[in-house]
Parts: structure tokens; sequence; C-alpha cells
């Protein structure tokens, strides 16, 4: 839907946009892990601190079918719509496009003019994709400035190799697959890029048939799954450099770039080391006339009775922090790191992005810690910080406990019981938990978060 004049979310440059209003709701992906009897939704929460219901489920929608698997979602337009050489500022920040990382469905939710009530109002069934794209598995979502592009984990048949595809902006019709040449990348996951050097960079988890089972010992201790980012030149679709982390460093996941496009760096997680069980945060950067990766956080493993382990940790003694999601804030200066196993949350200050400070760190949830809320002081948590989500003003940090179903079993045998929490950030660092949001699900899983009008990972920006 186009406006008379340009959508008042969009914003030039992440500077203008970290003085936007504050967000009144949350979108959440919700996931009934069992795949029967109930279907998956997107959730409606208030972030409202004036509003009555603040912290609490206001509306929901429910997915027409059974087993879709949400996971990551994304907005139909943002910020890029801004971006010169492609402009449509008047297209309008409205739907969310959702796709089941398991039917390989992707549903577009209608958000106006009531987003307490969004509705769906297109499918796009799993037989339309792997038609037009020859892929399945769709993952992360990302409003481009000439479209919106989907990456996918890989083919139909659960093989490789997985890569990124378009949806027209207006109608979301399948366009096609994006690559023109994709050189030796097979592995797909997530996606960003910078606008200012026409820049794509991807990174690599493994093919569907690798991972929709959950972890698998023999492919992981022989480093069979994704360990490298790939550098791709965005308007002319072509694969430019492999940059290869080592065999050891397992599962190359969430990207991060600097939100200035003058920036040419940014962060990536490891899930998991081989040498030792830690989890690490990478910095890709320009190296004169190359792209080059450099690890800058290492965050160990902590020792561990294996009887609180489950089966698949018990022969190392230890709890891995599985390092899963992090954020950057859109001045660039702090960045957010989700421990999904030991149940840490921490705050780095990457203001020089070569050498990060730890500034903040709380602990809910964990493999063994089981950390409980402040609301709840005596009741134990499970699962742990997961998909992290951050303001624009860069004042409130959302995360949920929920990574993925075949996941969730393996890491926590038990049943993650699933929550959202909310913290608060100081402006010279750290973080502390907002007491009075803790909210719990009832059946389904929370999983990505995205706030009403734009965040910290929804929005490119052409403009410094």
């Amino acid at each position: 839907m186009e406006l008379w004049k340009p959508d008042p979310t969009f914003y030039p440059s992440a500077k203008l946009a970290s003085q936007a209003p504050p967000e009144k709701h949350a979108f959440v992906a919700l996931l009934n892990p069992t795949y029967a009897g109930r279907a998956d939704a997107i959730g409606v929460v208030d972030v409202d601190p004036s509003s009555a219901s603040y912290g609490k489920p206001v509306g929901k929608v429910e997915m027409p079918n059974i087993g879709d698997e949400l996971h990551h979602f994304g907005w139909n337009a943002c910020s890029a719509c801004l971006c010169p050489y492609a402009p449509h500022p008047h297209t309008e920040r409205r739907y969310l496009v959702v796709p089941g990382i398991r039917s390989s469905r992707i549903h577009i939710i209608d958000t106006k003019p009531d987003p307490r009530k969004p509705k769906i109002v297109k499918v796009i069934e799993a037989e339309t994709i792997a038609a037009r794209t020859g892929y399945s598995r769709p993952h992360t979502v990302h409003c481009g400035p000439n479209g919106i592009f989907v990456s996918a984990l890989g083919a139909p048949d659960g093989n490789g190799p997985g890569g990124i595809f378009i949806l027209d902006p207006e109608s979301f019709d399948v366009l096609g697959k994006w690559e023109i040449d994709r050189g030796p990348q097979r592995f797909g996951y997530d996606f960003w890029w910078h606008l200012g050097y026409d820049t794509l960079i991807s990174s690599e988890w493994g093919t569907p048939n690798m991972v929709e089972k959950g972890v698998n010992p023999e492919i992981l201790l022989k480093g069979g799954y994704g360990h490298s980012l790939h550098v791709w030149d965005l308007r002319k679709r072509r694969h430019l450099q492999a940059l290869d982390l080592g065999a050891e460093q397992q599962m190359v996941l969430e990207l991060r770039p600097a939100h200035d496009p003058a920036k040419a760096y940014g962060f990536v997680g490891v899930v998991v080391s081989l040498k030792d069980l830690s989890a690490s945060i990478w910095l890709w950067h320009r190296e004169k006339d190359k792209w080059a990766v450099k690890k800058v956080i290492e965050i160990p493993a902590e020792a561990a009775d294996p009887e609180k382990l489950p089966p698949l940790l018990k022969g190392f003694k230890a709890v891995p922090p599985l390092v899963t999601d992090i954020n950057l804030s859109l001045d660039d200066r702090f960045l957010y790191v989700s421990c999904w196993g030991t149940g840490e949350f921490q705050q780095y200050d990457v203001s020089d992005p070569f050498h990060p400070k730890l500034t903040g760190s709380v602990h809910l949830g964990g493999i063994v810690r089981r950390a409980a809320h402040p609301r709840a002081p005596q009741t134990p948590l499970n699962g742990g910080p997961q998909m992290v989500e951050l303001s624009r003003d860069g004042k409130r940090v959302y995360f949920t406990n929920s990574l993925y179903a075949p996941w969730d079993e393996q890491f926590y045998p038990d049943g993650v019981r699933s929550w959202m929490v909310k913290l608060d950030t100081k402006p010279e660092g750290g973080i502390a938990l907002d007491q009075k949001f803790f909210l719990e699900t009832d059946g389904l899983r929370s999983h990505q978060v995205h706030l009403e009008g734009g965040d910290a990972s929804s929005d490119s920006y052409c403009y410094s």
C-alpha cells in the first residue's frame, strides 16, 4: 500500500531513527513444538509502560495450518526504501512477512488498522517457492532497497544449496532466486548488507537434512556444519569472497552489520568451538581492497556435573554458552549477546569494534543454572536468553527463550517452558531486568520479536 507522503517510521539514518517515538506493541512468533492439535501464531504484546495491560498479550493471529514452525520474520518495508538508487518511500510499513521453517509456507500478515488485531491476507505455499526458486525452508526476511529478501536453508529435498530469493514488495509474488553466481557457497542461514559498499554478507548453518532432527553429533565432531562467511556484490548478485573461520568454529549464524552505511564492519556469532565448547563473536571488516574476519570475543564453557546435563553433553562435563543470537544498537555502540546454554545475557561496549568491553550481564534460565526472574524468584527457569530485540533508542531490550523445536528438546529435555522478558539499559553501559515484565506463554513457545514501527534489526539505512 502506498501513502501520499513517506511512511513516518522510515528514517534516512540510524541517528534519526534513534529519536523515534517509543514502541507500544511487540509482535512475537509463537510455535507449537508438538506440530499437532494447535496452529502456530503471531502474538501481540503490550510494551507501553503506561498501559494497564503492560507486559501482557493483547492480540494474536493463528496460522491456517498446523505445523508451520514459525521462526524468523520481518517487515515488508523499512528505511531502506529511502535508498537513492531504488527509492520507493511511499510504501507503507504495514505487513509482516512470516515464514514457516518447517512447512516452507510464507504468511503475509496485515497489522493495520489495529495492531492488536492482525490478520492474514495472503499465504504463499511451499510448492510456489520451490517452483520459482528451487529453495525451501525460508528462514530470514529483510526488506531491501528493491524488494523483500528471504534466505532459505536448502532445496525441497532437504539437501543444498541454500540461498536467497526475492518477493515483490507490493504483490508479494515470488520473483525468483537472487544469486547469479554463488561461487563455493552451499549452506544458507542469515544475510545482511552494507548499502554504502554495495556488499551483502551471508552466513552458514547447514542443510535442512542436517538440522531438522537436532544437532547431529557425527556431523558436528567432523566440523561439518557451516564455518564461513560469504561476501557478495549486492547489485550484481555475484559471489566475491569466502571467509573461512576454520572448521572448529561450528555454526556461523546471526549477522549484525554496523548501522552507519559509511562503516565497513559487522559482527557474527559462532555457536560452538570444537576445541573447548566455547562460543565466540567475530568481526568482519575491510582490509585494504578485501574483506577479513577476526575473533574479538570468546566466551568459555562452564564446568558442570554430568548428572545435570542432557545426554548430548554428559561426556563433556561442561555447559557450552551456545551463542544463538546477537544484536547491535543503532548507534553501533553496544552489542548484545545471548548465551542460550549457560543462561547468560551479555552487553558489550563495541565503540572500538576490534576491542569489545563487557559492560553488563544478567542470568535467566540455563541448562544447569536455571536462574529465576525477580518477578518469581522461587521458580527455576529453563531455556535461556535467545532471540533478542532492541528498541530504536537503545533503552529497552526484549528477549525470549526458545531456539528451535528439535534443538530445544536436545538441550532442555524436560521441555522448554517459554517466557519473554524486558531489560532496561543505562547510557554509560549496564543492563537490568524490568521486574514488571515477565510474560509466560501457554503451551506455545516464543521466538523472534519485532517492534511496532521498527527496531534495531529490522531496518537498514542509506545515510550516516
